[in-house]
């Protein structure tokens, strides 16, 4: 007679990140394919709002996204450039996006980890997991060159975290 079978593990955690137009995406993701290590390097550039949302509310998180998504779309100011310690990232401020994010929050509150409950920071990560030293070099080179500006946040992406990539679930556009 066959052995039970063990519980199936739960769902994958779900991410939730603010997708940028299609010009700036661009730009991070040469930026970032150019800093990150490439053995690192599982992802596109992102900006993430929630890093790990319970599996199994599958559904119940996408439907709040469809509906989070029912704006028009808005700016986002690309403000500075951060050091990271181990890594490099450019600092994204923008009203409409801390609102949105707060309002999804507030849903979810009961199922946000320690770091979905810190205050967030938004930024896209150019560089990560290198030697000090180098991050500063970068950090002070894209310094030295920055130049404020605003990129469109298009959309809300949905993804599944697979221990190191993810796997895309859903868009949600905006108007």
């Amino acid at each position: 007679m066959p052995a039970p079978s063990a519980d199936p593990a739960p769902p994958a955690p779900l991410v939730v990140t603010l997708l940028l137009d299609d010009a700036a995406q661009d730009r991070f993701d040469r930026l970032r394919a150019r800093h990150f290590p490439a053995e690192r390097n599982h992802l596109a550039a992102h900006v993430t709002l929630f890093h790990a949302l319970p599996g199994e509310h599958l559904d119940a998180v996408r439907a709040d996204l469809a509906a989070a998504a029912a704006r028009t779309a808005f700016d986002v100011a690309v403000t500075g450039v951060r050091f990271l310690g181990r890594g490099v990232a450019y600092v994204l401020e923008s009203a409409e996006a801390a609102r949105l994010r707060d309002g999804l929050a507030s849903g979810w509150a009961p199922w946000l980890t320690p770091q979905d409950r810190q205050r967030h920071a938004p930024h896209v990560t150019v560089q990560n997991k290198v030697d000090p030293a180098v991050a500063r070099a970068l950090h002070e080179r894209l310094a030295a060159e920055f130049v404020p500006e605003t990129v469109r946040a298009r959309g809300l992406g949905l993804w599944r975290y697979l221990g190191g990539p993810w796997a895309a679930v859903s868009e949600h556009p905006f108007r």
